[in-house]
């Protein structure tokens, strides 16, 4: 194999992401120098958070580069190896983008173990997602047994974990997702204590209705008109984890009518990026790997075939088109 494929990002998207924002490529596998390695992805990991990254705006990251490979977590086996910590068959996690090969020096670079983990996991549930979904319920919402929980984008790959941690912690958990299907996998298969369905139209009566003694933390992957309907039902001095602003991904207007509940039940509201806090990820992916592998801490994937399914399978995650994790194959 002397080449591959990638795909860059051709054009920044105006509103909406399109299939011609991206270009797919075959390009020459470099030979790799002492201190390299070669990896084969087998799993793309697509997130939200590249949507942002897509515009020049001023964000907590610098913008993607025109010309250049997607950004993306990703998931491989070691091709090649001149590195000192890193073998020939090595399964190895890391940010190596929209690419079925590449080249990398080890920086940002994990091993883990397949045995009882799905190589697939450390992408969702033992992964980034993961762990943005322990950092966000241990260290913001801090909630204590009997609390309400509130978790928007409930079925999704943050949201599902945040929950069933919740619910490990004795809370009462509510989702928020979008569909019937959804909801019922929320409640039945995660153990969330109710689902509020928000394209059913009736969005306020329905969280009100799930939510009598009021929300003690709220996990907040939307934004808009879900993030200001939790608003409203918030307690007094209720904790927030901002997370996601999907709602307002595509430069859509995300009034919030409700923010005065942050003065008058004086809510403590904190955004955070999960790779800013390298110190809490050991801890946070020991806890997340013990409860994979001993069935108390469930995942669903949605997977794309072949690295080409890259752009439509992204545009449908801004959608809500996926169910849980959205991951491309690549082998």
């Amino acid at each position: 194999m002397s080449t591959s494929q990638r795909i860059v990002l051709a054009s920044r998207p105006t509103g909406e992401v399109q299939a011609d924002n991206f270009r797919l490529e075959t390009v020459d596998i470099p030979a790799i120098s002492d201190g390299q390695l070669l990896v084969r992805n087998q799993y793309l990991s697509l997130d939200p958070y590249m949507r942002g990254r897509m515009s020049e705006g001023k964000s907590y990251a610098a913008p993607q580069a025109l010309n250049e490979t997607m950004i993306g977590g990703t998931v491989g086996v070691v091709l090649e190896s001149k590195h000192p910590k890193f073998a020939v068959g090595d399964t190895v996690v890391g940010t190596l983008g929209w690419s079925e090969v590449a080249v990398s020096d080890g920086s940002m670079l994990r091993k883990v173990d397949t045995t009882h983990i799905a190589a697939s996991a450390y992408l969702g549930a033992v992964g980034m997602p993961g762990m943005t979904a322990w950092y966000g319920l241990n260290q913001i919402m801090r909630p204590k047994a009997g609390e309400t929980v509130v978790v928007s984008a409930a079925s999704g790959a943050v949201g599902s974990v945040v929950g069933q941690l919740a619910k490990l912690k004795g809370c009462r958990v509510v989702g928020i997702a979008g569909g019937a299907e959804k909801c019922a996998y929320v409640v039945k298969e995660l153990g969330f204590d109710a689902c509020v369905d928000y394209k059913a139209g009736k969005l306020v009566a329905g969280l009100a209705a799930a939510t009598p003694d009021g929300i003690d933390a709220i996990f907040e992957n939307v934004g808009g008109a879900i993030f200001d309907a939790a608003l409203a039902r918030t307690n007094a001095f209720g904790r927030i984890a901002l997370c996601g602003w999907i709602a307002g991904y595509n430069g859509e207007p995300t009034p919030i009518d409700n923010a005065r509940f942050i003065l008058t039940n004086r809510l403590s509201v904190q955004g955070f990026i999960v790779s800013e806090q390298p110190e809490f990820w050991p801890q946070g992916l020991t806890e997340l790997g013990t409860l994979l592998a001993t069935g108390k801490l469930k995942f669903r994937e949605s997977v794309a075939d072949g690295l080409a399914s890259a752009p439509d399978a992204f545009i449908g995650l801004l959608k809500g088109r996926n169910f849980g994790k959205q991951l491309v194959k690549l082998t």
